[in-house]
This record gives C-alpha cells, sequence and structure tokens, in this order.
C-alpha cells in the first residue's frame, strides 16, 4: 500500500508533538504538509529536516490554514489531522465537514496515540479554556510537592515561535536563560513565574526529549499545560481547572470536552468573582460528565504594590494576550484590579492601537477596552510598545503575569497586578497531593 498522504492542521505545539510521536518514522504516513493559524508568522516557514527524521530529507512545509482546500486537491491529500486547542466543538465540525467535501478523512488524534509514558510520576494541571487559571494553579501544585521535598520541574506546554532546531529542548533556570532564548512576552508569561518560585522550566519541541532530560534531574514532572489542550504526557493525576465565568464551556469546546473526561480532580476557579448560579452550574455540568473526580472550589485573590496610586486615575488595562483573544474573555484580573480599586475610567485602546496590535482587535472584535498584551516576536513587542505609549492615561494596570518593563519601554507609571490560587475548604490541593505521593 502506498503511504496514506497526510496534512496535520495546527499552530505550531500540538501539531508538531502529534507528528513527533506518531508519524516521524511511520512509513504508513507521509505528512505532505502542515497548516497553521491562531499564532502569527508561523505559516512560510518548515518544519526542519533536523527535527522531521530520515523520511523528511528536506523536511515539510507549513502553509496558511487559509490554503487548505487547495491543498487538499494539489497534493493528493487523504487524511487531515486536526491538531490545535480552544476553539468550539461547532468550529471543529466545520473544519471536519470542508475536509470531507474536500475528498479527505477528518481526524482527531487522542491520549493513545500521542501521549508519553514518563519513568517518573507525572502531575497535570489543563483546563477548559484558555484563562481559567492554569498558571497560578500549576504554581500551588509545585510548591506543595516542593514542600513535601520532592524535586519538580514545569514542562510547559510548546510555544516554539522562533528557530525549531535550536527550540528542541529548551530549559529554563534563569532570567538569563530567557534572554538566550530570545522569549516572546507569550512565552516570559508562563515561564517567568516559575523562575521566580525556583522552579526549572522545559520546553521545545521535542517532548519525549524533553521528557527524558527532565527525567534525569527531577523526582516528580509537572505538565504544565497550554489553551485547552490535554496533556502530552500519561498523568498520575490530573487537575483540570474550570471557569465559572464562562458557564458551559466545559462541554462546548474542543479538547476542553477531553479534559473534563480525563479529570481525577477539579481546581473551580475564581469562585470570589463569579456568582454563586454560575459555580453550582460548572460543577453540575462537570460532575454530569465525570461523577468519579474530586471538586475543589479556589479564588484568585488579586495583589497590588500601591493601589492606591489607581484611584480617580484614567488607567490603560493591559491583560494576558491569549485570554482575550482565543481565549474570548473580555476582561481579566487588571480591570477587576481597576474597577475595585476605584479607577476614574478604564480608557478604551483601540484608538491607539498601531500595527499588529490594531490587526489583532480586528481580528477578535470581542476583546473589548483592554490591551491584549501580544508579543509573539520582535515586531509585535514594538508595536504594544508604541500602543501604550500612545495611549492618553494617567497609570497602567498590567495583569500579565511578567514585568513588561524588562522588555519595552513605556512613559506612564505601572501598577502590576498579581494573583495566586487559594483553595477554599476541603478537600484542599495539599491533601490529595499528599495522599498520592506520600513518602513510603
Amino acid at each position: 500500500m502506498n503511504p496514506i498522504r497526510t496534512i496535520i492542521m495546527g499552530a505550531a505545539g500540538r501539531d508538531f508533538h502529534n507528528f513527533n510521536v506518531f508519524f516521524r518514522d511511520n512509513k504508513d504516513y507521509h505528512v505532505v504538509a502542515f497548516t497553521a493559524t491562531q499564532i502569527p508568522n508561523i505559516e512560510g516557514r518548515r518544519y526542519p529536516a533536523e527535527l522531521a527524521g530520515s523520511l523528511y530529507p528536506e523536511g515539510i512545509p507549513i502553509f496558511p490554514e487559509s490554503d487548505l482546500v487547495k491543498l487538499i486537491k494539489d497534493l493528493k491529500v487523504d487524511q487531515v489531522v486536526f491538531a490545535y486547542s480552544d476553539v468550539p466543538h461547532e468550529y471543529v465540525m466545520h473544519k471536519a465537514s470542508l475536509v470531507n467535501a474536500c475528498g479527505a478523512d477528518f481526524r482527531l488524534m487522542g491520549v493513545g496515540t500521542t501521549q508519553l509514558k514518563s519513568t517518573k510520576p507525572v502531575v497535570s494541571v489543563c483546563a477548559i479554556r484558555t484563562g481559567s487559571g492554569k498558571s497560578q494553579t500549576t504554581r500551588r501544585v509545585s510548591l506543595i510537592l516542593r514542600e513535601m521535598g520532592y524535586k519538580v520541574a514545569a514542562v510547559r506546554h510548546p510555544m516554539p515561535y522562533g528557530d525549531l532546531v535550536k527550540q528542541k529542548v529548551q530549559r529554563f533556570a534563569t532570567y538569563a536563560d530567557l534572554d538566550k532564548h530570545a522569549c516572546t512576552i507569550e512565552e516570559r508569561e508562563e515561564y517567568e513565574p516559575h523562575l521566580d518560585n525556583g522552579v526549572i522550566v522545559y520546553a521545545g519541541v521535542d517532548y519525549e526529549a524533553i521528557l527524558r532530560q527532565a527525567e534525569q534531574e527531577v523526582d516528580i514532572v509537572l505538565w504544565d499545560g497550554g489553551n485547552n489542550d490535554f496533556p502530552f504526557y500519561k498523568s498520575d493525576l490530573n487537575i483540570v481547572v474550570l471557569d465559572p465565568h464562562r458557564a458551559g464551556h466545559e462541554t462546548r469546546y474542543h479538547p476542553g470536552e477531553t479534559n473534563v473526561n480525563l479529570a481525577d480532580v477539579f481546581v473551580i476557579n475564581k469562585v470570589d468573582t463569579a456568582t454563586p448560579e454560575s459555580v453550582i452550574a460548572v460543577r453540575n455540568a462537570a460532575y454530569a460528565v465525570n461523577p468519579n473526580a474530586i471538586f475543589i472550589e479556589g479564588a484568585s485573590p488579586l495583589f497590588v504594590d500601591k493601589p492606591e496610586l489607581i484611584r480617580g486615575k484614567r488607567v490603560l488595562v493591559i491583560e494576558d494576550g491569549p485570554t482575550l483573544t482565543h481565549g474570548e474573555m473580555a476582561y481579566g484580573a487588571g480591570w477587576v484590579a481597576a474597577r475595585r480599586y476605584g479607577a476614574a475610567e478604564i480608557v478604551d485602546p483601540r484608538p491607539f492601537a498601531v500595527g499588529s496590535i490594531a490587526a489583532t482587535y480586528k481580528k477578535y472584535p470581542t476583546t473589548g477596552a483592554i490591551l491584549p498584551a501580544m508579543g509573539y516576536g520582535e515586531d509585535m513587542t514594538k508595536d504594544l510598545e508604541k500602543t501604550i505609549n500612545k495611549a492618553d492615561v494617567d497609570i497602567i494596570v498590567s495583569a500579565t503575569p511578567i514585568d513588561l518593563t524588562r522588555i519595552i519601554k513605556v512613559n506612564k507609571p505601572m501598577q502590576r497586578v498579581r494573583y495566586e490560587l487559594q483553595e477554599i475548604g476541603k478537600p484542599t490541593l495539599e491533601d490529595i497531593l499528599k495522599e498520592k505521593f506520600a513518602r513510603k
């Protein structure tokens, strides 16, 4: 039989992983192309030969997803694999219908063909949507495990937006490592808080090579999920974060619903800012799918160094970018803090947006009067800086997990908003982790 000619639809993450673990050395398949969406500046490159294996001596081209129909026809494609996350189920089926109409099969790959087995215990933290609170939950888990005497490394879901060969395996232990690898704002938002807590971070492209290296120096591997994707590693404890600000999304988004089915523990986050009705609705929806999971309720209280500086001021609010874009949130912790601490006005940044930031608002019109901290490359970071400095405001309230002033120069005072997970009631994550991983 001839190899099955395959296109992998992705966004420089799950797509590369699926290729590496299933297709790379598989003579039954021939991956003729990747397509890219969600993240800017991915298409037009190649998945490099150095990572693609002996079957692909010239690498694999990456095209914009908008070319999909033409590619299926021109490349005589038999199968299309959907491999990116945080999209409605209806969106996935629209893509499936299009692919089927073009004559190809449509495939979603599950845990059996994509998860790797570690020699060390694995704890995963995932979510039903981007912006649910994975990061602070992961930090909380890492703290508990370290207090139990374990050495832990966080392995972060991929964000390889640069030189893929150089990014095959990345290890971050200091801020200098972030500079060495020319990390984007999006990468720094995920890595810096771990480094601040003394936790080593691994990321990159080849997640089996990453796992094998991490296993050499840790007792427990902590999978730090991205978007609402499910883990790349087979987990001994699956923790899934639910968001009552988006009640109903538990079973409406791909692959978030997969995480609902996989969960051993649900963390219902943000119960301090959501309505009781929404918290109950989320609990009931998750229970209906997975009644065997343990439920924990938690809050993400806000911390601002000098909240008095916000009162009475005209404020520009900056939030985590992906939470506002494909996460579809109209606001986040920065907006809540500005309101709570008495801002006179939250100024709409859209009239001041330039270049790629203006394009982001056009692509994601539900973002609202908040500035997403987009920075997938140097040009976008410069556009973010220009937008901030053009804004006619008194002060910046920044709820990104990093200190933006390390990367860009701003011409206004800034107050950072920080947030950490605090469990409410019993059981707690500590109770569960100590029961699961108590030293013999």
